[in-house]
């Protein structure tokens, strides 16, 4: 009968160490006194992803420049943050460097059209409106909502799964160019 007594209060006491070594910190943390803090300034954007590999650059005319603020200004108006802006302007400078591209006959991809090469036949909207930067730009948006985590993924993931390109690493070449323009343009 002592010995059963015994093991009973070695388990009692074992429980209340184990207790006290988990519980204890959070207790005494519970105790300590509140300091008077001051809230400290925070980055409102999140650190966006470096960009992936070589980059390539070109000379933006003023047309080229012209539909990267209409991109940015799509994008704010959409009410997305400046790193969707930085994604599809690296798109649109891989489809079609930034040029609003009409029908090319032979050398088109299938019935591609306007800054993002987007498709009338794949449902992206007709003619004049995949030609129309606001509703491209809106259109490619929609797309990029809907891919779960797009904030958080590496560029050119997030560029595919929206375009579903038959290159699709070439996106990555574009974000630094991207994220520069839309340093450049965003507050303008």
């Amino acid at each position: 009968m002592n010995t059963i007594f015994r093991k009973s209060m070695l388990s009692v006491a074992g429980l209340a160490f184990a207790g006290g070594v988990f519980a204890g910190p959070i207790a005494a943390h519970a105790a300590t006194p509140a300091v008077d803090a001051k809230p400290v300034a925070v980055a409102v954007q999140s650190a966006a992803p470096k960009p992936q590999g070589e980059q390539s650059h070109i000379t933006l005319n003023d047309e080229q420049t012209a539909n990267v603020k209409a991109i940015i200004a799509a994008t704010k108006k959409a009410g997305l943050p400046e790193r969707a802006a930085v994604i599809s302007i690296a798109t649109s400078l891989q489809e079609s460097k930034l040029e609003n591209l009409g029908h090319l006959g032979d050398a088109n991809d299938h019935d591609s059209l306007g800054l993002f090469q987007q498709r009338p036949t794949s449902g992206w909207g007709t003619p004049e409106q995949i030609t129309n930067p606001e509703y491209s730009t809106t259109a490619f948006l929609k797309g990029l909502k809907q891919v779960d985590g797009w904030q958080d993924m590496p560029l050119t993931d997030a560029a595919q799964t929206v375009q579903v390109s038959a290159y699709p690493d070439a996106y990555a070449q574009w974000e630094q160019q991207a994220t520069d323009l839309v340093g450049q343009h965003w507050n303008s």
